[in-house]
């Protein structure tokens, strides 16, 4: 009996189809395990997808600059610059 372009079916032949046959299968669970971890992903209520790492503080403006501040990413100057800034008077103004 042939099979394949006259030829009969050998051991390698039966192992490289078995080989592949699995690959591919591997493959198909892989991408919808993806896409299901890409599809399922809670999202922020911004709507954007969620991080290991917070891309957005929440808060008003000063709140953050205040937050920064305490954390010690600014100092007490840039803190009263940006914080003037962000009031709208000039750097050197006094707050109100």
């Amino acid at each position: 009996m042939m099979f394949w372009y006259g030829h009969g079916m050998n051991g390698w032949g039966w192992f490289a189809m078995s080989i592949s046959m699995v690959v591919f299968w591997a493959l198909i669970i892989a991408i919808g395990v993806l896409l299901y971890r890409v599809l399922a992903r809670p999202t922020t209520p911004g709507g954007g997808p969620t991080a290991w790492y917070k891309t957005s503080p929440s808060g008003s403006p000063e709140q953050v600059l205040a937050e920064r501040y305490a954390r010690g990413e600014i100092d007490e100057e840039e803190y009263h610059r940006r914080l003037a800034t962000l009031r709208g008077s000039p750097p050197g103004a006094p707050s109100p």
